[in-house]
């Protein structure tokens, strides 16, 4: 057993995260998202928090929608077939609610790999000669954030500089982000924190660095001994997660490779009936408020998950019909 407790609760794990964090996710568009934990933070009515995401999904939604968001530092939000533009971001955005600070999608992977390498900044020549570098798109500069007083917040969005060793040409240097609090969502955590993801682990290992307090949310929490006989199949080490959680059926609508498949009916729901902010509240108030995780679940019902549920030889569900 762990010589350090680091099982929490799920509203446990929503207190740590603090009203103005920063804050990241695992997983990519609509695979291994913490949905579980970000129906806590909206019932809590978190406030401030400053997504910093490789890539946004249902996650950056619901929080949109929801008030809680502040800044979103990304390239891209949707919800794949199910919704291909993020609706909610999009109203937020035109009500000049939130802050929007645009990346390229490979920039926003090499910063979050220079945040975990303990590196200031990324060096790459991704983007050039688009407007994302145009100084009148830098959004937290026109609005008057880089001048250094948020310690997580860069003086600048970007510099350019030549490669003073081979005569390269122009690089660009993005700020590695600086984030509080990392929450994974994962098929199998040890007792003693130690990460295996089943499938694809995207940016997973490097969210967990780039992060001062990292917590992962799982499917479920296994001995350590079991972890450490084929120890190269584990993805991030148990030092680097500081708390976990044991919570089957986390990432629902979300999917989970090898245990559930996507609920693409549920997110073609929500992205129909979010589209204002009437819609999203009405459906918040069925979904969200009033509810706990088991709750919800029992919402959903069993027929519903039996369906969404993986085969084990296959790693997919092979009663969601597909294609239409």
């Amino acid at each position: 057993m762990s010589k350090v407790n680091k099982r929490i609760s799920l509203q446990e794990a929503a207190a740590l995260i603090p009203d103005g964090s920063s804050l990241t996710f695992s997983g990519f568009t609509i695979w291994r998202r913490p949905m579980a934990l970000v129906y806590e933070l909206i019932r809590r009515r978190a406030r401030d928090l400053h997504l910093i995401e490789v890539n946004g999904g249902p996650q950056t939604e619901f929080l949109v929608g929801a008030g809680c968001v502040a800044i979103w530092e990304s390239c891209w939000v949707g919800h794949e077939l199910y919704g291909k533009y993020g609706a909610n971001v999009s109203r937020r955005v035109a009500a000049k609610d939130i802050i929007v600070e645009d990346y390229s999608h490979a920039e926003m992977t090499f910063r979050m790999a220079a945040a975990a390498a303990g590196m200031p900044f990324a060096v790459s020549q991704s983007s050039l000669g688009t407007d994302i570098h145009n100084p009148e798109y830098d959004m937290l500069g026109r609005a008057g954030l880089r001048d250094g007083g948020n310690p997580r917040i860069a003086r600048h969005k970007y510099q350019f500089v030549e490669d003073p060793f081979f005569g390269g040409g122009q690089y660009v240097l993005s700020p590695a982000p600086k984030i509080d609090v990392a929450v994974l969502s994962v098929q199998q955590v040890g007792e003693e924190g130690t990460v295996r993801v089943q499938g694809q682990h995207y940016t997973d290992p490097e969210v967990a660095r780039a992060a001062s307090l990292t917590i992962a949310v799982a499917e479920e929490v296994v001995p350590e001994d079991y972890l450490r006989r084929n120890s190269d199949a584990n993805t991030i080490a148990s030092f680097e997660v500081d708390y976990i959680v044991e919570c089957p059926w986390n990432a629902h609508p979300t999917g989970m490779f090898g245990r559930y498949d996507v609920d693409g009916d549920f997110l073609r729901d929500f992205y129909q009936r979010t589209r204002t902010q009437e819609g999203f509240d009405a459906w918040a108030a069925e979904w969200v408020h009033g509810l706990d995780h088991l709750s919800y679940l029992e919402k959903l019902g069993w027929p519903r998950t039996l369906r969404l549920k993986a085969n084990t030889a296959l790693n997919y569900s092979t009663s969601v019909k597909r294609g239409q």
